[in-house]
């Protein structure tokens, strides 16, 4: 694990912990889920909000809660850090480990449904959701854009997803995927 792995994990955790109390809870994680339902318009009971609300339940019962090492209930910064740390160690479980949920966020920021996210769906998801200033989302955009279409294909934005939490490289625009990441 590098310094600039935890910088990055840092950033995530301020987004993921919606309440800003300083923990992550499965009431974070819910309510990370409704920002984006909500952002898209999509009804409570849709198809689409349910299968975010699904995938983000198994993200915190397969990926978050086992990271609390207390048992109580909340996983602070350091417990996520470490966590990550010892579960995060190989790209090659990407699959089984964040492509579920990578895939139901792509789906949700695709507000169009044409299969590909451009930047003014990626700088809705980002700012309005995650609040993720426009300045830096159209800055890393443009750098995940990597064959310059004008929209990131599904590869694309695993390619970014894969780098931000596997990666090592500070010069990575994927590092800023979650908001500037301060070095």
């Amino acid at each position: 694990m590098t310094a600039l792995q935890d910088l990055k994990y840092g950033q995530w955790f301020r987004g993921a912990d919606v309440d800003g109390d300083g923990f992550i809870t499965q009431r974070d994680v819910r309510m990370m889920s409704e920002r984006y339902i909500g952002a898209r318009s999509a009804a409570p009971d849709s198809a689409t909000a349910r299968m975010l609300t699904d995938g983000m339940d198994g993200f915190w019962t397969d990926v978050i809660a086992p990271m609390d090492q207390d048992g109580d209930g909340k996983v602070d910064l350091r417990e996520m850090t470490e966590g990550f740390r010892r579960v995060l160690t190989d790209p090659a479980l990407y699959p089984q480990q964040i492509e579920p949920v990578t895939d139901c966020f792509f789906d949700l920021v695709d507000l169009d449904g044409d299969g590909k996210i451009d930047q003014a769906e990626f700088q809705q998801m980002f700012d309005a959701v995650a609040g993720v200033p426009g300045e830096d989302c159209a800055a890393v955009f443009a750098a995940l854009d990597q064959d310059g279409s004008g929209a990131l294909d599904r590869a694309e934005f695993h390619r970014a997803v894969t780098e931000f939490f596997y990666g090592n490289d500070p010069n990575a625009p994927a590092n800023h995927l979650f908001g500037r990441v301060a070095g």
